[in-house]
Order: structure tokens, then C-alpha cells, then sequence
């Protein structure tokens, strides 16, 4: 989970009994684990999308300020520097303060297209409901939403191509950074999300295979036994946010579907 996202999920070869999973990325027998099916999907924009929102609101701070007659170069350099990092945190707080509403604005997250379900590059995002009582907390509220909502759809086509989830792990940037984002996608999700504790994760299951191909553990399920290291905290649903968001859903679905038939880009 960084600036966008892939989803693996492993099932065992014997549950597949030679299907093809619709709309994903790709399928492969042992690429992940030997003996299981390796499935894969993702979002073609995830943390992206709040880097755009964030580059949006600091444009003064990279055009203007450098420019002031009020304060001199270097001080405008680590002001814009000092600003820039706050932007991101600061509207997760002030997001997670709002209260939810049927009104809330909606958005579709496809900023880099559509990746899965059912790829599609061409689709683009939108924002519906907005008014001059939208501000920048507001935006990056349903812009998060979107995000997790995608992730869902995701979920959702593995569930209704008979594979279940039974359990979500984190990894990557967001992941560890971003507590707004994460309990948010566990109440979207109605899962809990455990996030594993290792920075840098795909090197150390890089680590695992060698250590398997060097007969230092016996097989990758020993290795990972072993070397997996646990998880820094997992991030359980809140009833009444689960309402909120599964009552929002649809709404997701019905604008992305609006936006797919009537896309004057297609």
C-alpha cells in the first residue's frame, strides 16, 4: 500500500479446480507460495491520490512563496518544506473530526484509471456533491473514502468469484504511516487489518526464498514461521463506522457506473 497498491491473495490449487478468476490482474500456480495459486489485483492509484490533493493545496507554497518580499529565500524554503509535510496529517485530524452524513460528497478514485476489477485506463476520477461548503478536509476525506472503496470492489470480486478473504495484512508506506487511512479501510472492509512490522517486506520475503533455496529453513512456510517477525498493531472495524460506509457504498458503485456508460473519453 504506497502510491498505489497490490493485492495478493493465495489460495490453495486444490480449491480452484481450474478456474480463472474474472477481472484481476493476473493468476499463477506457485507464485507466491508452492502448492497455492498466487491472485493478484491492485488500484492504479492509492497513495498517489492524496499526494495529487496535496500537491493541489501546496501550490502557493512552491509558487508564491519563494516570491515574498516578507521573508527571505531560505527561510520560505524550509517554511514551504515545514507546511508540505504537515499537510497530509493534518487533514487526516481534521477529517477524522467531521461528522458523517448522508450528504457527504462521493468521489470515484480512478485518478490513473482503473486497474481491478475489470481493467479499464481510460476511466477517470470525479467528486460528486460538492457545494461552497466543501473544504480541503471534506475533499481528502472522500477522496480516502474512495480509496478504500476501491479496495473493497476488490475484495468484493474475489468473494463473489468463490475465494474467500479471510484475513488482511498491510504492508508499505500507508500502511505503517497512515492510521486515518487504515482504520478507515478496516471499517469499509468490516475486517480487521494487521500491519506487519517489517519496513521493508518484500525484500524480507525476498530473504525467506533464499533461505529456503539455501536448505537454511526446510520450506517458505517454515521461513516465514521463523523470520516473519509479527505485526505492529491491527486495526479493528467500529461498529457504527461500518454502518456508515456500507450505507455509502452503493452510492460508490452507482456514480463509478454513471461515470463507466457515460465517459465522454471512452
Amino acid at each position: 500500500m504506497g502510491t498505489s497498491t497490490c493485492d495478493i491473495l493465495i489460495t490453495p490449487s486444490t480449491d480452484m479446480e481450474g478456474r480463472l478468476i474474472k477481472g484481476i490482474c493476473g493468476q499463477v500456480n506457485g507464485s507466491v507460495i508452492p502448492g497455492m495459486v498466487g491472485l493478484e489485483a491492485g488500484q492504479s492509484a492509492f497513495g498517489d491520490t492524496y499526494a495529487w490533493f496535496k500537491n493541489i493545496l501546496g501550490w502557493p507554497l512552491k509558487n508564491l512563496l519563494q516570491t515574498s518580499s516578507v521573508i527571505d529565500a531560505e527561510t520560505a524554503k524550509a517554511l514551504e518544506e515545514e507546511m508540505m509535510d504537515a499537510i497530509i496529517p493534518e487533514l487526516s485530524r481534521q477529517a477524522d473530526l467531521l461528522p458523517k452524513t448522508e450528504d457527504d460528497e462521493v468521489a470515484i478514485d480512478w485518478f490513473n484509471g482503473r486497474r481491478t476489477p475489470d481493467a479499464n485506463q481510460a476511466l477517470k476520477a470525479a467528486i460528486y456533491n460538492l457545494d461552497l461548503a466543501t473544504d480541503a478536509p471534506r475533499i481528502f476525506r472522500t477522496l480516502a473514502e474512495a480509496t478504500c472503496f476501491g479496495a473493497k470492489n476488490i475484495v468484493d470480486r474475489f468473494i463473489a468469484e468463490g475465494i474467500p478473504v479471510k484475513g488482511i495484512i498491510g504492508i508499505g508506506g500507508v500502511a505503517k504511516k497512515s492510521p486515518y487511512i487504515m482504520q478507515m479501510m478496516a471499517d469499509v472492509l468490516n475486517m480487521p487489518i494487521r500491519i506487519h512490522q517489517f519496513s521493508h517486506t518484500c525484500a524480507l520475503g525476498a530473504a525467506m526464498f533464499a533461505a529456503v533455496a539455501a536448505e537454511i529453513h526446510p520450506n517458505v512456510e517454515a521461513a516465514m514461521r521463523q523470520m516473519g517477525g509479527g505485526f505492529d498493531t491491527t486495526y479493528y472495524p467500529i461498529e457504527e463506522n461500518v454502518s456508515y460506509y456500507a450505507s455509502r457504498y452503493p452510492k460508490y458503485k452507482s456514480l463509478g457506473n454513471f461515470i463507466e456508460k457515460n465517459s465522454p473519453y471512452e
